[in-house]
């Protein structure tokens, strides 16, 4: 689909079927033109479920199937996305308005592919265990207790996922739930769904057995909703705000579902006075506008020391500079638009209150003169911890600014948050950021640089989510842990 055709008739996928939407359609709007690129299908409640029947129904014969069937089959789908996914660059970047730089690598080809191909290779998670003593008790005779203990697959998984990476995110959660034989139900954020469902496609064309995979979307909470009440959904994969993740551990409390959880972030990024003052604004720069600040993981609260603020501050308004606002399409547009016009509303009354509460403007705070979404990237200075603007995710291109006066104080004032996905320590040397990295309270922590370990656990503390994902953890998290015991 190298072209957007404004009247494609897009469908459900459920139980290998596609299928039209009971409720209608809803409009997809492009954030950078305000234009409506397509029309998505509004599943109706009762069409959830029967997905998640779908997926129990294929969960039986899926699950019985080898390691290396399952492999194949992700393989198989690695190659078609290869083959097929470039074309779908053009309808992804309209939904999303990602730039042209993040379209291509990040949104339809990069980790969304590399995703189903890792979890392709083997990943063995079982575990025996040496044999122990046990001494003779009213449970049975002594002797030597040995035991092997298995990974289980938890059974249909739902998984719920955000607006920023469609592809990218919906590819983490289910290449490992497919992997470790789990069948899942995928229901995309409601805003960018149409690479979700290509994918839908996709997968059909790798030959995925019927109801292994479902796709259901909408507008509105009617499909989660069912998906998180569904007998028939084992387990929710969720990526997204906090508040709604909240309502989804509450709701599926009622029928025991295991969860996976990314929320929201709110990333320290702690400078001692030796740190490379150009070396961690460069960093933070490279964040500050990517896909316009829509990324959970940005370090948007720089901690800084006192000796060093004020550089530091006039780097970064010399770096925002540079940042070209525009049309995402073009190739030296470094900050597209974001994704609604509720959304960039939402980023511009952050900016606001913190300006009300005493923050210095430093740069940005204005609308761009475009005709989508635009947020300049901001910059706040003079900030307090106390500050809705310092406490909260923005979730566009808007970084604050606090001095501290040593690492204690700086710890402090990282671990000054209710949320702890990922943070950063910039210092003079890799053994001092080890240690300050080491008390503050964060799944994930940068040392002198922001590029993570792609195979090394991730998740968040605190109100930033349940579990882990990405590497062994990923196919890990959506698994049931089994021990088999026998006298040695």
């Amino acid at each position: 689909m190298t072209t957007i055709d404004v009247d494609h008739k897009w469908q459900l996928l459920i139980g290998g079927e596609s299928v039209d939407p009971d409720s209608g359609t809803y409009e997809i709007i492009d954030p950078n033109t305000t234009s409506v690129i397509g029309h998505a299908p509004e599943a109706s409640a009762q069409q959830a479920e029967d997905a998640a029947r779908a997926a129990r129904t294929a969960s039986a014969e899926w699950k019985r199937t080898s390691r290396g069937e399952r492999s194949a089959h992700l393989a198989r789908l690695a190659d078609v996305l290869e083959a097929d996914s470039p074309e779908w660059t053009g309808i992804v970047q309209a939904e999303t308005g990602a730039t042209k730089a993040i379209a291509e690598t990040l949104q339809v080809g990069g980790p969304f592919i590399d995703r189903f191909r890792y979890y392709s290779k083997p990943i063995d998670l079982d575990e025996a265990l040496a044999p122990i003593p046990q001494a003779k008790s009213g449970l049975g005779p002594a002797g030597l207790v040995g035991a092997m203990v298995h990974h289980q697959p938890v059974g249909v998984v739902a998984a719920i996922t955000p607006y920023n990476f469609p592809l990218t995110n919906v590819a983490g959660k289910i290449a490992p739930a497919l992997a470790a034989g789990n069948t899942v139900v995928i229901k995309p954020a409601p805003q960018d769904p149409l690479g979700v469902l290509l994918l839908g496609d996709a997968i059909q064309k790798a030959g995925f057995p019927p109801g292994v995979v479902n796709i259901v979307t909408g507008s509105g909470p009617e499909a989660p909703a069912a998906l998180v009440d569904s007998t028939n959904v084992d387990m929710i994969s969720f990526t997204g705000s906090t508040s709604i993740g909240s309502r989804i551990m509450e709701n599926g409390a009622r029928t025991m579902k295991r969860l996976l959880m990314e929320l929201g972030g709110k990333g320290a990024l702690v400078m001692t006075e030796d740190a490379d003052v150009n070396a961690a604004c460069q960093a933070i720069a490279s964040v500050w506008g990517f896909h316009s600040g829509q990324i959970c993981t940005a370090p948007t609260r720089v901690i800084c020391h006192r000796s060093i603020y004020d550089q530091t501050v006039e780097t970064l308004r010399t770096f925002a500079g540079f940042m070209k606002v525009g049309d995402p399409t073009s190739s030296d547009t470094i900050v597209g638009p974001v994704i609604t016009e509720l959304h960039r509303d939402r980023v511009e009354g952050f900016v606001a209150a913190g300006i009300d509460a005493g923050a210095t403007l430093i740069c940005g705070g204005d609308r761009p003169d475009l005709a989508g979404y635009y947020v300049s990237p901001t910059l706040l200075a003079d900030c307090t911890p106390d500050m809705h603007v310092v406490r909260e995710e923005a979730f566009g291109p808007v970084v604050v600014i606090m001095a501290h006066d040593g690492d204690d104080e700086a710890v402090a004032l990282a671990n000054q948050s209710d949320y702890g996905l990922f943070s950063y320590v910039y210092a003079g040397d890799t053994k001092r950021a080890y240690s300050i990295g080491r008390r503050i309270e964060s799944g994930n922590v940068g040392l002198n640089s922001i590029q993570p370990h792609m195979e090394a656990p991730f998740g968040g503390f605190k109100m930033s989510g349940v579990g882990r994902d990405r590497g062994k953890w990923g196919i890990r998290a959506y698994t049931e842990v089994q021990a088999l015991s026998w006298m040695a």
